[in-house]
């Protein structure tokens, strides 16, 4: 996501970079999910090996406790492990314009979080974690959410009240999962990820709300599914 959703415009030619990466690595993703198979599975792995690969190395500028790195490390299988394994069960297991709609519900959180912040401005969130996010953006990310579900929603099942109220929320949650990364790059000392993407930064810049709202949506299915809940 967005790591400052609030700043002024970059430079004309920074924004172009930004853009043409951002649209190929929309496509690639959106490729390889449609088609499946061996492609998504080998996509699949290379996200997977690239965000452990970008968090274990936060983590060694996070800490120098071995127990402590240890631990962080551990956390990231579980947390990344997690995230990518219910990305593969939406793929095989459920109507592929759900997992559309998650990916969908995060892009336009962090747009509209971007173009609200910068448009309005006010009030930081938390400016000792991310000086520049502001409860404009955060709100404008979760109308924007709420408005793509609506209208998936719309066309695929039908409007229902839940669909814009479950956008607003996993837009939250992507903000969180924002925030979250943002916090472990400013107790690193680290401005992005990495800089695989360019201007962007690594993967997990990009893929930071996405990690946590497919997190979160798998432990409410699964709550649901334990409690015998449709």
């Amino acid at each position: 996501m967005s790591e400052e959703f609030a700043q002024p415009p970059k430079p004309r030619s920074d924004l172009g970079i930004r853009t043409l990466s951002g649209v190929i690595m929309m496509l690639i993703a959106a490729g390889a999910i449609w088609v499946g198979g061996p492609l998504f599975a080998i996509f699949i792995a290379v996200i997977t090996v690239g965000l452990l690969f970008e968090w274990t190395k936060l983590v060694l500028k996070l800490t120098t406790a071995p127990v402590a790195r240890l631990l962080w490390i551990l956390g990231g299988l579980i947390y990344i492990g997690f995230a990518t394994a219910f990305l593969v069960f939406l793929r095989e297991f459920a109507e592929i314009y759900i997992l559309l709609g998650i990916i969908g519900v995060v892009i336009a959180t962090d747009t509209g979080a971007y173009f609200a912040g910068r448009t309005f401005g006010g009030p930081k969130i938390a400016p000792a974690i991310s000086p520049s996010k502001t409860w404009s953006g955060l709100f404008g990310g979760m109308s924007a959410a709420a408005l793509f579900i609506s209208i998936e929603g719309t066309y695929t099942e039908g409007f229902a009240l839940w669909q814009p109220l479950t956008g607003a929320a996993m837009a939250i949650v992507a903000q969180v999962g924002d925030f979250f990364e943002s916090w472990m790059k400013r107790r690193a000392g680290v401005k992005d990820s990495g800089n695989l993407i360019p201007g962007h930064g690594g993967l997990f810049d990009r893929a930071d709300g996405l990690v946590a709202v497919l997190c979160a949506t798998a432990i409410v299915v699964v709550t649901l599914q334990m409690t015998g809940q449709p």
